[in-house]
């Protein structure tokens, strides 16, 4: 540099200009030449703080696996309740053997057992059956009270009782429909 002279100055002339180029060098470094390096740090770091949340929170999950265990069985004990109560399919065999058993277990003669269509309601189908049998009145009651005490949902509607006029050992004959329900999935939403 032609009009600049540090031969006649002081020592610290030199010193505070390469002070000043030093600082312009390192200002230059950081904000030019490694700003990209930076960002990239400051990502990764981004990135790692997410990582190690996400593995806290498995190993939180992973701490209460056992409970989450023990909840699925509960509640698979439970489903399974459910289902005896209001199963997912009509189980005529199991009807038409459960009917028998109350049938021979009073005095009474089945005369028919006609199963109808399911009529379909929100998240179940009504199951109705037209049952026909003859008995003695203290033995329909009876009927009545076991068949209330079966495990699945039944109810009785349209009770029509006559009396028999021959003689025998049957009093009345009883016409009814024996409703029991299904359990039917709901559709998924947007279908």
């Amino acid at each position: 540099m032609a009009g600049f002279d540090l031969e006649n100055r002081p020592w610290y002339w030199a010193l505070i200009i390469g002070l000043l180029i030093a600082g312009g060098l390192v200002w230059a470094f950081e904000n030019y030449l490694f700003s990209d390096i930076q960002k990239e740090i400051k990502a990764r770091t981004a990135e790692l703080q997410t990582l190690q949340q996400k593995v806290r929170e498995g190993k939180l999950a992973e701490n209460r696996l056992p409970q989450f265990r023990e909840e699925a069985e509960r509640l698979e004990t439970e489903l399974a309740r459910l289902l005896r109560i209001l199963p997912t399919e009509r189980q005529n065999d199991e009807l038409i053997k459960k009917i028998k058993s109350l049938t021979e277990r009073g005095n009474f003669r089945l005369l028919s057992f006609q199963p109808q269509g399911l009529i379909k309601k929100e998240f179940y189908s009504e199951y109705p059956v037209g049952v026909q049998l003859q008995g003695a009145y203290h033995e329909l009651a009876l009927f009545f009270d076991r068949l209330s005490r079966f495990s699945r949902i039944i109810n009785v509607d349209s009770l029509q009782i006559g009396a028999i006029q021959r003689k025998g050992p049957y009093t009345i004959s009883a016409n009814f429909v024996m409703k029991t329900f299904i359990y039917t999935e709901p559709a998924p939403a947007g279908k």
